[in-house]
């Protein structure tokens, strides 16, 4: 092939590249399948909780919601993928707490969870069982908090690492009762379970959706709910707050939705319409129920400025608690 006639076909290959890409950018919105990066194992509560979303989601939308398990130091490796990603909505990154908890982990991030990323909404809160082994005596917060100054620093509580929602609910009950667990941490939820279940650890904060079944079986016995108010699931169960009398403790788990700083305006937007309108669906608050997971659907200004005061509250605790990333 001539060297004019090779050129011919470079330019004519970039003129199609060219047209295709223009093409994709003047479409409606989405014009090609979303993924949706999801920083946790698959299977886990938020992974759940995601995957009832992304499917409805798609529906209204009339594409394919790719959910992509990018698990990893807390939530860093999907975040870092997440803003690189073009900003044109095609990718999506659910976020957790410990997103908010990263930056005071972590002395450099490869990104920044306020500057690099558009706020979608706010989407499901849960809260967290304090539970303890049968053996220990214990049968009310009260007793657990009584029992545990007489013993500083023998006690021992799981977790699933520095900064998940067990640590963060422990060492919050920590400051704020004047008392001293030791934290054991384990590299999953599922070993951590097995710790407590098996009296390696007295004490765990764990989601309902992980220590129901152990609950109901008498392996593990709850004393409280973390969040503001009592839950459907477990009305016997007051909340940490009003059985130890401390008021402002309060940690619910959640899950909300981000894009790429740059996003368009409208396609922010319109996720968040689709999304808060789908959160309400009957179908969909039952199968969210069913795992204690609360929807919520706030607008992308007040998500934003509730991640910067999870950040905030949650550098308190940690500077407390001595925490450094393991």
């Amino acid at each position: 092939m001539k060297p004019v006639q090779i050129v011919g076909m470079l330019l004519l290959t970039s003129l199609l590249q060219w047209s295709t890409a223009r093409a994709q950018a003047q479409a409606p919105y989405p014009n090609r399948p979303i993924r949706l990066l999801v920083p946790m194992a698959a299977g886990a509560g938020t992974d759940i909780g995601a995957r009832i979303l992304s499917t409805r989601l798609a529906e209204a939308i009339a594409q394919q919601v790719v959910v992509d398990n990018r698990a990893g130091a807390s939530g860093i490796v999907g975040a870092e993928l997440a803003a690189r990603a073009a900003p044109d909505g095609h990718t999506l990154m659910v976020v957790t707490i410990s997103h908010s908890v990263s930056p005071s982990l972590h002395k450099k991030l490869p990104y920044d969870i306020v500057r690099d990323f558009a706020p979608v909404s706010l989407l499901i809160e849960y809260p967290f069982l304090l539970t303890v082994h049968p053996s220990l005596p214990a049968k009310s917060v009260n007793e657990l908090i009584a029992y545990a100054k007489t013993k500083p620093g023998q006690i021992n509580y799981a977790s699933n690492g520095v900064g998940g929602g067990a640590y963060l609910c422990t060492e919050l009950l920590n400051s704020m009762a004047g008392i001293k667990l030791a934290h054991v941490p384990y590299k999953s939820t599922a070993a951590a379970i097995a710790g407590t279940v098996g009296s390696e650890t007295g004490v765990a904060f764990y989601s309902a959706s992980a220590a129901l079944s152990n609950v109901k079986a008498g392996r593990l016995r709850a004393l409280g709910i973390t969040g503001k108010k009592r839950s459907p699931s477990f009305p016997e169960l007051p909340t940490v707050a009003e059985a130890a009398n401390l008021p402002g403790y309060e940690m619910s788990g959640w899950t909300g939705l981000v894009a790429p700083l740059g996003t368009p305006k409208p396609i922010i937007a319109k996720l968040h319409g689709e999304l808060t309108r789908i959160l309400q669906l009957p179908d969909v608050k039952e199968r969210l129920a069913v795992i204690d997971f609360e929807p919520v659907g706030n607008t992308p200004e007040e998500f934003g400025a509730f991640i910067k005061q999870q950040i905030a509250k949650w550098a308190k605790v940690l500077k407390e608690a001595g925490a450094k990333a393991e």
